[in-house]
């Protein structure tokens, strides 16, 4: 079995980091582990093990043939069988499998937001789709939309699953009182929602109660970013939530949160809830997705309907006025992610579904 992940980036997401966990974690397990990028590279290259056989495309434009050459010869020479397209690489794939129809194509649909759209809003999707051997969703709902709207119905379910970084650099302190830090961890876009989450903090007024706020994540300074950065100096909160960027050492900053949020609209299977759950970080997270299937809520967290404000203000209160809660919240969410979604669990489902590609 020869085994290609093709991504478009890897910038900081939640595919991106898919597409190297698997890459990684397929080295021993695979005659051949190969990770290539078809646009641009990013600071999960840094994560990425020297024994994947790596290559960025830089693709400059929709039919880059001279890029297209370069993955072509990529593949051919390494004898890649099954070529993972994780999410929107999904057209290059299709156009390597017209030019090297010996290949076999996973697609990976990553995106939860699938859900909510029409056929006519993925006409391209649609019709690349008779190109794939199989397909690979996070949660149910995108399961139950590629049925209806994809030509191939060998569909699985596969989570998502996180292995930490202990070589991580530390470099990120957070500001704030020790016990009162509440962490946002999503880039700064929809569907995440971050306005809806802040404006609960302000209304109840926990800031009063030395609770602090920390984004971290993608700042793309566009008008979401500028939205949240009014906010924060409109309702003078400057000393109250913070925002940091991307930053590397994700589980060096969870080891001092004491509470992780998700609040987005729509997700498919997060993996920062699966961060959260292994730096013991108990979760405030919304209704969404995967999510409750994750977070039983009231026993290893709380969820939240991402549209209702009374709900959301009244899960909070509760989280922060509690640290016995929070304390057994944390502890009943790292052993229930420990025991359904290990490295080890994942990666063998999808040795099983690389298998009857084959």
């Amino acid at each position: 079995m020869r085994v290609l992940q093709l991504i478009d980036t890897l910038n900081l997401g939640g595919a991106e980091k898919m597409a190297v966990l698997f890459a990684n974690s397929l080295i021993e397990k695979t005659d051949f582990s190969g990770l290539v990028t078809s646009r641009n590279e990013g600071l999960l290259k840094n994560n990425l093990d020297d024994k994947v056989k790596y290559l960025a495309l830089f693709r400059k434009s929709t039919l880059d043939f001279s890029a297209f050459l370069r993955l072509r010869n990529f593949v051919k020479y390494n004898k890649v069988d099954i070529v993972h397209a994780h999410g929107t690489s999904f057209f290059v794939a299709s156009l390597l499998k017209i030019v090297y129809p010996k290949i076999k194509i996973v697609y990976h649909e990553h995106f939860g937001g699938r859900k909510n759209e029409t056929g006519f809003q993925n006409k391209l999707l649609i019709f690349l789709s008779i190109f794939y051997s199989e397909i690979i969703v996070v949660n149910d709902d995108l399961a139950i939309w590629c049925k209806k709207y994809l030509c191939c119905k060998n569909i699985s379910i596969l989570p998502n699953f996180i292995i930490p970084d202990k070589t991580e650099n530390k470099v990120t302190f957070l500001k704030g009182e020790q016990g009162k830090r509440i962490v946002f961890l999503a880039n700064l876009k929809h569907p995440k929602n971050h306005l809806f989450f802040l404006n609960a903090f302000l209304y109840l007024n926990l800031k009063n109660n030395s609770w602090t706020i920390h984004l971290v994540g993608k700042n793309f300074k566009d008008d979401y970013s500028s939205a949240i950065e009014n906010f924060i100096i409109a309702n003078k909160l400057e000393k109250s939530i913070f925002l940091y960027d991307v930053c590397q050492d994700i589980s060096h900053i969870l080891l001092q949160a004491d509470i992780g949020i998700l609040a987005s609209t729509d997700e498919g299977f997060p993996v920062t809830i699966l961060e959260y759950a292994s730096a013991k970080v108990p979760v405030l997270v919304s209704d969404v997705g995967y999510c409750a299937k994750i977070v039983a809520n009231g026993y290893s967290g709380l969820l939240f309907d991402p549209n209702n404000s009374e709900d959301l203000e009244q899960k909070l209160s509760s989280v922060t006025s509690s640290s016995t809660k929070r304390f057994d919240f944390a502890e009943n969410l790292y052993s229930f992610c420990n025991l359904n979604f290990s490295c080890e669990i994942v990666v063998k489902k999808l040795l099983d579904i690389y298998t009857k590609t084959s």
